[in-house]
């Protein structure tokens, strides 16, 4: 069997990242006896360096034609100035809507090796925690009509939050069906006691709450949710809301783990495809330092594997050398601790292949 798998470093700390996750993909060809081929494209500001778009064409031909997407960060303050519409960030919006990746997947889980670096006290994290969020990534205020008038009290600006049933029902199946492979419980976030689109929202969940009878659906508004993951993330289990929510809340998540760079995530449709990404951003003003945490990265690779390939023991046995490595006390700079051994980026990786099968 052969699969095709894009490859997308980015900008920032995304290639640093990228070539530690390319080592288990590696690795995972020659475990699996499958062949992986794995083509590197432009993306974010790398591409408009080059030919001045951040989704040149032929990236975007190459992701469509493989069958997963591994991308890096993209971004950096050198592109700041360029519109809205050009900036690097635009490559990671296009491709989810290019490729119809509606589902974002975002696992927050509180290592018992990494308890000392939460913020949060131990007394609240009696048994750590493990909790994924499930995003929609393509509807909502991000994707919504947006524009700004002058008005007789100066410039107005607006921002459209809109979402049709089936793009609620499309998400909604996909955090069911995670929660009934996981707990059982799945705990729907919106603000439907101010906004309409919440009340769609929340009507359609429990619609399709029917077809699940063995997953306990409970409601929170967003505030109360945003309070909760402080107050005790243990409660949760898999968490539904829509697309500019599950970006506040999954960042919020991924703080209490002790830090953002081990958290992978992934972008997903109706099938297997999926586009792969550490959740954290291009970090520039490491770039280049040695010194970036590729956990995420490899997480996401492993998320890949078991996702888009179906190489689910393979992925198993990349989780499991990650929490040997963090076991052995081994920390890149942003997750350090006293006692630990400090690692850089490239050591990290190599460390995490050592203690594969």
């Amino acid at each position: 069997m052969m699969y095709k798998v894009a490859v997308l470093p980015g900008d920032g700390v995304g290639p640093e990242v990228m070539r530690q996750a390319v080592k288990i993909l590696r690795w995972a060809e020659k475990e699996t006896g499958q062949q992986i081929v794995l083509t590197e494209y432009a993306a974010g500001g790398a591409a408009i360096d080059r030919c001045g778009d951040p989704l040149p064409a032929e990236t975007l031909k190459g992701c469509l034609e493989s069958d997963a997407v591994l991308f890096g960060a993209v971004g950096g303050p050198r592109w700041d100035a360029l519109p809205g519409d050009q900036r690097p960030e635009q490559a990671v919006l296009k491709l989810r809507k290019a490729l119809k990746l509606y589902a974002n997947l975002r696992p927050a889980r509180l290592h018992p090796e990494m308890a000392s670096a939460s913020p949060l006290k131990a007394s609240i994290l009696p048994s750590g925690f493990d909790l994924l969020i499930v995003r929609e990534l393509t509807g909502g205020i991000y994707f919504g009509e947006k524009g700004s008038v002058e008005t007789e009290e100066g410039l107005s600006a607006y921002d459209v939050e809109r979402y049709s049933e089936t793009e609620v029902e499309r998400i909604a199946r996909t955090a069911f069906r995670a929660a009934a492979g996981r707990r059982g419980k799945l705990t729907s976030v919106d603000k439907a006691n101010v906004l309409e689109s919440s009340r769609l929202f929340r009507r359609v969940v429990d619609r399709v709450s029917r077809d699940y009878p063995g997953v306990k659906l409970e409601h929170m508004y967003v505030d109360n949710a945003a309070m909760q993951l402080v107050r005790d993330p243990g409660q949760f289990d898999v968490v539904l809301t829509n697309n500019i929510f599950g970006d506040i809340l999954s960042d919020e998540a991924s703080v209490l783990t002790g830090s953002i760079g081990m958290l992978p995530s992934a972008s997903m449709g109706d099938g297997s495809f999926g586009l792969f990404e550490p959740i954290h951003g291009s970090a520039p003003d490491i770039a280049g330092s040695d010194s970036a945490n590729p956990l995420g990265s490899i997480l996401s690779a492993a998320m890949l594997l078991r996702f888009s390939l179906g190489m689910k023991e393979a992925a198993d046995a990349v989780d499991t050398a990650v929490r040997g490595a963090l076991a052995r006390g081994f920390r890149t700079g942003d997750m350090m601790q006293e006692g630990a051994t400090l690692l850089g980026t490239e050591e990290m990786g190599d460390c995490v292949v050592r203690l594969l099968p």
